[in-house]
């Protein structure tokens, strides 16, 4: 049996749409750092309220977080951009992708960071009290650096995952690299050439994002 192997991969077609297809790539990188950072921060103070010694902040905490990993991110996007209008509620694609992302991401977050917070020695915690420390200044000099090392890997890939995840903005019309490389796969005529460029530069991405992550967890322990 001889593959055709021109008709699975194109070297000429893939030179010419690879330019094409990275000008999304602003777009995939932002969003995913903006959807990160601000779900990082958004997931922090769930992950305090589902630490909470009063009964309905956990309960809230806890809804938050069983509704966002039990719904699909793309219903999610979907809801945002086409259902909120019915009620409405007009939000662009970027602001649809940035609220759905900071979302989703959050609820893994907080529990990561709930986590790792619970894994830090209660001993630091008797410590730092017997020397009259407050709880802000507890958390902010003493739990959460040790914390940190210890949510790294698993942020690293929620972080990962969401690079990946910018695909699916495509179907709300953001101009990411995938939804760039539909674009360039139709107008070449050779989908499959495209979408293996498009993998490539996604498997790039994210074997970057996993390279500074392996050097902060170097420093970090050598800190």
């Amino acid at each position: 049996m001889n593959l055709n192997w021109q008709a699975i991969f194109n070297l000429e077609i893939a030179l010419e749409a690879i330019p094409q297809i990275l000008e999304g790539l602003p777009y995939t990188l932002v969003l995913s750092l903006i959807g990160f950072g601000l779900g990082t921060f958004l997931g922090f103070f769930v992950a305090l309220l589902r630490m909470a010694r009063v009964a309905p902040f956990r309960w809230l905490a806890m809804i938050h977080i069983s509704l966002m990993r039990g719904i699909p991110l793309m219903v999610l996007l979907f809801f945002i951009y086409f259902g909120l209008p019915f009620m409405g509620i007009q939000l662009d694609a970027i602001s649809s992708t940035i609220i759905a992302f900071t979302s989703m991401s959050s609820a893994y977050i907080s529990e990561i960071i709930r986590s790792s917070l619970q894994a830090v020695d209660k001993g630091q915690w008797e410590a730092a009290r017997s020397l009259g420390l407050r709880t802000p200044i507890i958390y902010r000099k003493i739990i959460i650096p040790q914390a940190f090392r210890i949510a790294l890997p698993p942020l690293s890939n929620v972080l990962l995952d969401m690079v990946k995840s910018t695909s699916l903005t495509a179907m709300i019309t953001v101009p990411e690299i995938f939804n760039k490389a539909k674009i360039v796969g139709g107008a070449k005529s050779d989908y499959m050439t495209v979408y293996i460029c498009v993998a490539l530069i996604y498997w790039v991405i994210c074997t970057i994002y996993a390279f500074g992550q392996l050097q902060l967890e170097k420093h970090l322990a050598t800190y």
